[in-house]
């Protein structure tokens, strides 16, 4: 079977290990990030280089330091598992810092390694940064031996990690409350660093699934409702996705409460009782509880392509209040603009413990301050080719009602999505897949009959 093409999505370089993920690729990526390094970074000579538990991350990672090495660069090598929003900031605050390396795949099955590449801003590689590498990939572009001598540190970048988090979160409000909680490490690379902060902060919690596994447990390092098993009544659980730049929770009444909400009620607690002053940045899935919630704050928002690579280049733009994607993903204007799933789930840890409410308190108080609440569901179109996917496009965006809805916008950033009604509470976000001719349609009403009607005219209209 041939060997995957070397490219770059939302979040750098994946593929099957000793299929797509080879020693021989990880090679050829880190030459062509040193020639980016060379030719728009050249004054900055040292780069960090982490990993996750995943299989081989650690080899992969000491590899990659060897050819950096050779290069005459610098490197700072994590001595142990690390998140990746630990090395993203500890990007920021290097020495002579060029950026940070990361071996990740993320939420990815076991399968899977992935590896990209953090500039010193401490967030996703642009889409020019990225196409730059890819194009020196391409060039066969290979780093000169350097005859200036270069020096290794095995480095532990948790401490300045630590540092800072205790300057984002009020941990004496936390200790205060003494809120009952559960940390299921997942297996991922969180443990070691979401649970040392709080044990170092006297915080007291249960921890479950605390020990790394390249096999993840059996289960996708995901941190959703079904790979979060392990919960009490009257307790919170939390968890992270593989490489902990993703969160998940599950309030005390034993539900999941999804991004979405999460994302309006800490809008909301972060301008009422933190001050925070900005935009709320949010990727073009988010729903559309965040749009009304921010207007009724008097918040302006901005909406991205889906990918927080987009959302961190709007941060780095705009005063931030808080960015987030639907997929679990989030961080704020006074931290990196990179996902960090260990401080979104402090963060949303403060805010239970300063409001002295329960989750799915605040989350019913959300609720009635919106006014309102949004259903989701996804239909998913298997088709032949590209032509195909083509011409189902096209018919779409040539439509002026969906399910009798009329089209008041269309907004054309990531796909197409549709805004149906006067009052635009419904919509129809319509993404091809990169990967497969596969058109997906996410769809969004403030009414379970009303996306029942779209779910069925999609359906009818694409087979």
């Amino acid at each position: 079977m041939a060997t995957k093409k070397i490219e770059f999505g939302t979040d750098g370089f994946r593929g099957i290990i000793a299929r797509d993920f080879t020693f021989e690729n990880v090679e050829k990526i880190t030459h062509g990030i040193i020639k980016y390094l060379k030719d728009f970074v050249p004054d900055k000579k040292s780069v960090l280089i982490a990993y996750d538990p995943r299989f081989m991350a650690d080899e992969f990672a000491r590899f990659c330091t060897g050819i950096l090495l050779n290069a005459g660069y610098d490197v700072m090598l994590s001595n142990c598992v690390c998140p990746t929003p630990v090395v993203a900031y500890a990007a920021t605050v290097a020495k002579n810092s060029a950026g940070a390396i990361m071996f990740s795949a993320s939420h990815n099955p076991k399968i899977y390694l992935g590896m990209k590449f953090i500039p010193n801003y401490g967030g996703p590689a642009t889409k020019q940064i990225t196409d730059e590498i890819v194009k020196n990939i391409e060039q066969n572009y290979a780093a000169p031996i350097s005859e200036i001598k270069s020096g290794l540190i095995n480095s532990d970048f948790r401490e300045v990690y630590f540092s800072h988090i205790k300057n984002l979160i009020d941990f004496e409000a936390i200790k205060k409350a003494n809120v009952k909680f559960i940390f299921d490490g997942l297996f991922s690379a969180s443990i070691g660093t979401f649970d040392e902060i709080l044990k170092r902060q006297g915080v007291n919690f249960e921890i479950v699934n605390n020990h790394y596994d390249p096999n993840f447990g059996g289960f996708l390092p995901e941190p959703k409702e079904k790979f979060m098993k392990h919960r009490k009544a009257g307790m919170l659980t939390f968890a992270n996705d593989g490489d902990a730049d993703r969160y998940g929770v599950i309030d005390e009444n034993g539900q999941w409460v999804s991004p979405n909400e999460i994302l309006a009620i800490l809008l909301k607690y972060l301008v009422e009782n933190k001050n925070a002053k900005g935009k709320m940045i949010k990727t073009v899935g988010v729903s559309a509880l965040v749009d009304v919630v921010a207007q009724k704050l008097g918040i302006e928002t901005i909406t991205t392509p889906v990918g927080f690579k987009w959302l961190s280049e709007k941060m780095r733009e705009n005063e931030t209040i808080l960015a987030g994607e639907d997929s679990g993903g989030l961080s704020t204007g006074n931290h990196i603009p990179e996902k960090d799933g260990i401080y979104a789930n402090l963060l949303i840890l403060e805010m239970v413990s300063k409001l002295q409410k329960p989750l799915y308190r605040l989350r019913e108080e959300l609720l009635e301050f919106a006014n309102v609440n949004f259903y989701c569901d996804r239909v998913d179109v298997k088709l032949e080719n590209k032509d195909e996917m083509y011409t189902l496009q096209q018919k779409f965006l040539q439509m002026f009602d969906i399910a009798g809805l009329h089209i008041y916008d269309v907004l054309k950033i990531d796909g197409a999505k549709f805004y149906l009604g006067e009052e635009k509470l419904s919509w129809v976000l319509m993404r091809p897949s990169g990967t497969e001719p596969l058109l997906r349609f996410y769809i969004e009403s403030d009414n379970i009959e009303t996306l029942d009607k779209i779910k069925d005219f999609i359906r009818s209209h694409t087979s």
